[in-house]
C-alpha cells in the first residue's frame, strides 16, 4: 500500500487526490468537476445553497471567459465569502482563513501577519483578496488554470516545523468545515502561535485508527513541563513518533508496520532542527505531541 507523508495524520483523501488542471476541451462535466472544487477549497468545504451560487461568474468561467484564478478571485470578493469569513470573523480568524483557502498554508510568522493587517486597513477587503491572488507564490504554486489545494501539510525540504504543525491546526479533515470544523468558533485558531511562531501538537484524527478518520482532535490547553538536561527554557519537551521511513528514490513509499515506527523525545529549542533531520533521512512523522 502507498502512503503519502500525511496519511496516517488522517488527510490521506487530500494527498491521494490529483491537483486539478482546467484544460482547454474539457467536457462541461469536467468543468462542473472543477467549479466543485473552486467553491469547496474557498469556501473551505462550507455547505452552499443554491441561491448562494456565484452564478455570472460560474456562467463566464463557463463560456471560457475567466480562468480558474479569475474564477477565484470572483469567488473570493463575493458577498458569500464577505459575510461568511470577513463581515462575522475577527481579523485574525479572516487572514489565517484567507492563507488557508487561496495559498493552501498557514501564516509563515508575525511579519506575515502584519502586513496583511495593514493591507486590510489601509486598502480594505478587496485589496486584501488580490494581494494573495496577485503574489509570486501564487503563480509559481498554482498558475491561471490549477485549482488551490492544501499545501501545508506536505513535510518539504527547508519548510519550517512550525508552520507544518500549525496547518493541522487549521486543516480539521476532510468532512469538516471552516465554519463548523473547531470548537474554537470563529475565533482564530493560530493567532498567538504565529506571532511566537511557537508549534502545536500535532494529534491523529480522533474516532479511529490514524489514517482513517477525518476529523482532527483540538490542542490541548496546557501540556507538562521537565526542567533539566535537554529542557528548553521553557521546560518543554516534545514527544515526535515517526511512522518509518522511506528508501532513497522510492517516492510516498513507507513502511506499514508499527515495528518501525521510532519515537523521539526533543526539547522545543530542537524541534525544527530535528524536523529537519528526520526529513532529510526519509522519515514520515506521525506525531508531535507535548509530554
Amino acid at each position: 500500500m502507498v502512503f503519502g507523508p500525511a496519511s496516517p495524520l488522517g488527510v490521506s483523501l487530500f494527498e491521494e487526490t490529483p491537483p486539478l488542471e482546467l484544460i482547454p476541451g474539457r467536457s462541461e462535466e469536467e468543468v462542473e468537476t472543477v467549479i466543485r472544487a473552486v467553491y469547496r477549497q474557498i469556501l473551505g468545504n462550507a455547505y452552499v445553497m443554491e441561491s448562494e451560487r456565484a452564478s455570472i461568474p460560474e456562467s463566464q468561467f463557463k463560456r471560457g471567459e475567466l480562468s480558474v484564478r479569475e474564477f477565484v478571485r470572483a469567488l473570493a470578493k463575493s458577498d458569500l465569502y464577505r459575510t461568511r469569513f470577513f463581515e462575522t470573523c475577527p481579523r485574525y480568524r479572516f487572514i489565517e482563513l484567507n492563507f488557508k483557502h487561496f495559498l493552501g498554508r498557514t501564516p509563515d510568522g508575525l511579519e506575515e501577519m502584519r502586513a496583511h493587517s495593514t493591507i486590510l486597513d489601509t486598502q480594505g477587503f478587496e485589496a486584501e483578496i488580490d494581494s494573495y491572488l496577485d503574489s509570486d507564490e501564487y503563480q509559481n504554486a498554482y498558475g491561471e488554470f490549477f485549482v488551490p489545494y492544501y499545501r501545508g501539510y506536505k513535510t518539504q525540504p527547508g519548510r519550517n516545523m512550525v508552520g507544518f504543525t500549525h496547518m493541522f491546526a487549521m486543516l480539521r479533515g476532510a468532512s469538516s468545515s471552516d465554519l463548523k470544523g473547531s470548537i474554537s468558533g470563529k475565533e482564530p485558531v493560530l493567532n498567538k502561535y504565529v506571532i511566537q511562531e511557537t508549534p502545536l501538537a500535532v494529534i491523529p484524527p480522533s474516532g479511529g485508527v490514524a489514517g482513517e478518520g477525518w476529523s482532527f482532535q483540538d490542542t490541548p490547553v496546557g501540556s507538562r513541563t521537565r526542567h533539566g538536561v535537554g529542557a528548553s527554557d521553557e521546560g518543554k519537551v516534545y514527544r515526535i513518533e515517526v511512522t518509518g521511513y522511506r528508501s532513497p528514490g522510492k517516492v510516498n513509499r513507507v513502511s506499514k508496520f508499527r515495528r518501525s515506527n521510532k519515537v523521539y523525545l526533543v526539547p522545543f529549542n530542537k524541534l525544527s532542527q530535528e524536523y529537519q533531520r528526520i526529513h532529510k533521512q526519509g522519515g514520515v512523522i506521525s506525531s508531535i505531541t507535548a509530554v
